[in-house]
């Protein structure tokens, strides 16, 4: 019990009580909490023991963080309250979806650096900056809706490849040439610079400051006599068809796995995505998980999520030797407003920034002066930029998607 909760209080009244918590749970696997619906419906019934005994969570270690946003946030919306200044007449305008697990300190990075640093510039700054769990659809009504350059915010941070290659959305803007990077990474963090990996983009127009990669949480308990699966191609095989749960919520991880199937396997690779799914897990049935006794042999997530896992339980992480499929963090800024953005560029592509994605999220930093903390022996699956510039990017994560779908 804490000074905020009890476990014995049903999730729902918990994030009801405290909404920044929403956050917590979501980047913890509980990506239904997300939803308000399937919340309201599974939160009323759930308490937090439960739920966290039913992924086999280190309760202590959960509870500590769900008091720290708790706390956080409350010294944030006083900070907000004061210092974010809203309004036509401003210089800077930034959007962003950050990731939940560093949301927080992230922000408290930030506001430390507008404090100490920004405000030094005399510029006039409006800026919004969002936790994954709320999605992302306001940022895309917003470039929707622009019909010049002048209309857009001037600085974006996110995952997504839907939001950032679309042709209906930034892609008609990329195209004009609208974007630049202009950090000062002449070179990588070797993790994503080297023989078989770059995430520079070769035409300087996107940065890429992190990645969020995907793993496999095996629960050996499940596997029935099967093998522990090592690799993207061992998932895809017939003896794990309804076997695996997909962050199918979490739309730009499960985007990023439509596109590396689809390029390594083809529409073929897909179809076989689909039918590992176990069915039990679909979105539409989530409200009812906790009452199957179906569960999944091995779920994939992003790799913080492994942490948060008992030692010497039944769940086994495991890193596929082929690579974590990556989601990159980008970073992407108006060539026009260069002069004036540089600064704040700076600070996101910074050592500190990359540290607190690495080392408080589990999200590899691309900053070269970052040791994330993650095994030379261990790779990454990334699409590349040639594949990204000879595909219309939306269209195709519209086809895999349906694809997808067809064959659940």
């Amino acid at each position: 019990m804490t000074k905020y909760f009890d476990m014995k209080d049903k999730i729902y009244h918990i994030t009801e009580k405290y909404p920044e918590t929403i956050d917590v749970f979501v980047a913890n696997g509980f990506e239904q909490i997300g939803n308000e619906n399937m919340r309201k419906l599974m939160g009323k019934t759930i308490s937090l023991e439960m739920a966290l005994k039913s992924k086999n969570m280190n309760i202590q270690v959960f509870t500590q963080k769900l008091t720290e946003a708790i706390e956080q946030n409350r010294q944030m919306v006083d900070y907000d309250l004061i210092h974010k200044r809203k309004g036509e007449d401003t210089d800077i305008r930034i959007d962003g979806i950050l990731p939940c697990p560093v949301r927080v300190p992230l922000m408290d990075a930030f506001n430390t650096w507008l404090e100490e640093e920004g405000m030094k510039l005399g510029l006039k700054i409006d800026y919004e900056l969002k936790a994954a769990a709320g999605g992302i659809d306001w940022i895309k009504g917003d470039i929707q809706k622009s019909e010049s350059e002048d209309d857009l915010s001037d600085l974006f941070i996110s995952a997504g490849f839907d939001l950032f290659f679309d042709k209906k959305l930034m892609g008609k803007f990329k195209e004009k040439g609208t974007f630049e990077d202009i950090s000062d990474l002449d070179r990588l963090n070797e993790d994503f610079q080297n023989e078989y990996i770059s995430l520079q983009d070769p035409r300087k127009e996107y940065t890429v400051i992190g990645v969020v990669p995907a793993v496999f949480l095996v629960n050996t308990e499940e596997l029935k006599g099967r093998k522990i699966p090592s690799s993207w191609k061992d998932i895809l095989e017939p003896e794990f068809e309804n076997s695996v749960s997909l962050p199918i919520e979490d739309f730009d991880l499960f985007n990023a796995m439509l596109l590396t199937i689809y390029k390594e396997y083809g529409e073929e690779g897909i179809k076989r995505l689909g039918k590992s799914l176990l069915k039990s897990m679909h979105p539409s049935e989530m409200v009812k998980s906790h009452m199957k006794t179906e569960r999944p042999a091995i779920t994939i997530m992003p790799y913080f999520f492994t942490k948060m896992t008992k030692r010497g339980g039944p769940m086994v992480a495991v890193w596929p030797e082929d690579g974590a499929i990556i989601s990159p963090i980008f970073l992407l800024s108006k060539k026009s407003k260069k002069d004036k953005l540089k600064p704040f560029v700076n600070f996101f592509v910074s050592r500190e920034v990359g540290e607190i994605l690495s080392h408080n999220g589990r999200f590899p930093s691309t900053n070269p002066e970052v040791d994330n903390r993650i095994s030379k022996d261990n790779k990454y699956m990334w699409i590349g930029w040639d594949f990204i510039q000879g595909n219309d990017i939306g269209s195709l994560i519209t086809k895999c998607e349906r694809i997808f779908n067809e064959s659940i």
